[in-house]
């Protein structure tokens, strides 16, 4: 993120505020904050600019006694490829720079994304790709700059000294970067210098389903105005974005169906869920059924979405999560979990009543039943040909019991 000049309420003084790969810094500049001063720094504040800009931004030369500067050699930035005489040596026009062809792989692209991905690959080149490898001819990207490049991502640390970028996101941020490289090597026929890098090992995080107990002593406590909410989520396998997103006109009461066809993410209505097979008709089973006609006296003539705020706007799931989920784990002497746990909930109260995997992949939205005993297995009985009517019975032998 470029450059910006910001100020300390406490005392006034003049900051230069900038982001280097998603670390952010903050370089005082002794002196009051005022139209004058400002005007007296912009040359300094332009040159910062042009130096991260271009790729070759060095701490020490613009603030050589910043206390930042141990910060910001874990980045690694003073050596960026970018002005290596590697780079310098070679400038063939028919190349364009990474940065060009970043920008045409993305307005290619783009028609094909979901708007959520499209924000989230923005994001990735502004805030790590574009810094790195910028003005550099796309194709003088070679391996070891690559692998250079990851692992500076791992050396990335919080205020606190642990590492900021998990596998999983480094994999990420790699990927897009692959996937810009490879379509470069296809048009301008070079070697892709990706060939055998692999990614980083995703340690598997372990899941923490609700027991059936726990689901109904969570539906015996919630708020009111939640009740329906949360059965729907248990009972459903549903994603957040999907609950979340759920409009009346996808709810198909004569035949207990809710069609999943649109996600939320970020605040944003996506016309597609998140896969193919994500886009599928789940089946209601009683209580669903009852939660939902209850929700429909509530809300359905009220707004577009099934569960939403007061003003009819489709529910905001930090806040929620933050106001009324954790909370309420919290209350009843639960573990804190995230709320995506209901979805897993589901999956191992399906498994234990012994419901067909088939019919569970379908419901959950998954291409195939690999999943399920990758996940669950530890959670998979003895397995019989079911419907969907196990979980009914189970349900129902709890509460008389």
């Amino acid at each position: 993120m470029l450059a910006k000049l910001t100020s300390r309420k406490s005392n006034n003084i003049l900051f230069i505020e900038f982001t280097i790969r998603s670390v952010r810094f903050r370089e005082s500049l002794g002196i009051k904050d005022s139209r004058n001063n400002r005007a007296l720094v912009k040359q300094k504040l332009d040159e910062v600019n042009a130096d991260i800009i271009q790729g070759k931004f060095d701490l020490r030369a613009h603030f050589p006694n910043s206390k930042n500067i141990e910060k910001f050699d874990q980045l690694n930035m003073p050596t960026t490829f970018a002005t290596t005489p590697e780079f310098e040596a070679e400038t063939l026009t028919e190349y364009p720079s990474f940065r060009d062809f970043t920008k045409t792989w993305m307005e290619e692209n783009a028609i094909t994304w979901r708007t959520s991905h499209r924000k989230n690959v923005a994001s990735i080149v502004r805030g790590h790709l574009v810094p790195e490898f910028n003005r550099i001819n796309i194709h003088q990207i070679k391996r070891e700059h690559l692998l250079a490049f990851r692992a500076n991502l791992g050396a990335i640390t919080d205020k606190n000294g642990q590492r900021k970028l998990s596998n999983a996101r480094i994999n990420k941020i790699m990927s897009i970067l692959r996937a810009i490289i490879n379509e470069a090597s296809i048009r301008f026929e070079f070697p892709t210098p990706f060939l055998n890098i692999k990614q980083l090992k995703n340690n598997k995080s372990d899941i923490h389903p609700f027991s059936l107990d726990e689901v109904f002593l969570i539906l015996r406590s919630v708020r009111p105005d939640y009740h329906s909410y949360y059965i729907t989520r248990f009972f459903t396998g549903m994603r957040t974005g999907e609950i979340d997103g759920l409009k009346w006109k996808y709810v198909d009461f004569e035949r207990k169906l809710i069609l999943v066809r649109e996600t939320i993410v970020d605040g944003n209505q996506e016309e597609d869920a998140k896969t193919s097979s994500s886009i599928r008709d789940i089946q209601m089973n009683q209580m669903v059924f009852e939660a939902l006609l209850k929700q429909y006296r509530a809300t359905g003539q009220k707004s577009d979405y099934v569960f939403c705020n007061l003003k009819g706007d489709a529910l905001a799931h930090r806040n929620v999560t933050k106001r009324i989920w954790h909370p309420l784990l919290k209350r009843l002497g639960l573990s804190p979990r995230k709320p995506y746990q209901s979805r897993h909930t589901a999956a191992t109260l399906w498994l234990a009543a012994g419901e067909a995997p088939e019919w569970i992949a379908k419901q959950l939205g998954h291409a195939n039943t690999q999943m399920l005993f990758t996940v669950y297995s530890r959670y998979v009985p003895n397995l019989t040909r079911q419907d969907g009517t196990a979980l009914e019975t189970l349900i129902a032998n709890h509460k008389e019991g």
